[in-house]
């Protein structure tokens, strides 16, 4: 199995030190994650004020494979829509699986409803808690 892709949630537990965060971190060397995901994360930084250059200061040392969101990724995030849209995931949650579904490997997460959807999507997803 390749590197497995963390969603933004999983950096976000990692980097507030929230609980599953020390399984993030074991993962960080070998993980992959999609800039839209990356995006998400700095979103969340920039909402709470964070100037851009803290957070490059801060993102830019981790060693995840960024990986850029081209078309083969838009269309299997839009095609994951109907499959996902009962447990309510983003579009984000989305080009996150469908990373993991593309790389064949597991999808690295802390939003527990993506167990409801692991299944219809072929991704083996990993709940950090």
């Amino acid at each position: 199995m390749t590197a497995p892709v963390l969603d933004a949630s999983a950096l976000l537990a990692m980097l507030l030190d929230e609980p599953g965060s020390a399984k993030v971190r074991a993962l960080l060397v070998d993980a992959a994650m999609t800039v839209v995901n990356l995006g998400e994360v700095v979103g969340h930084y920039a909402r709470g004020g964070m100037p851009r250059s803290a957070i490059h200061l801060m993102l830019d040392p981790l060693p995840i494979e960024r990986v850029p969101f081209d078309e083969d990724l838009a269309y299997r995030t839009g095609l994951l829509l109907p499959a996902t849209k009962s447990a309510g995931l983003s579009f984000g949650d989305r080009a996150c699986l469908a990373l993991a579904q593309r790389r064949g490997t597991r999808a690295v997460t802390a939003d527990r409803n993506w167990q409801r959807i692991a299944e219809a999507v072929s991704v083996d997803v990993a709940v950090l808690r």
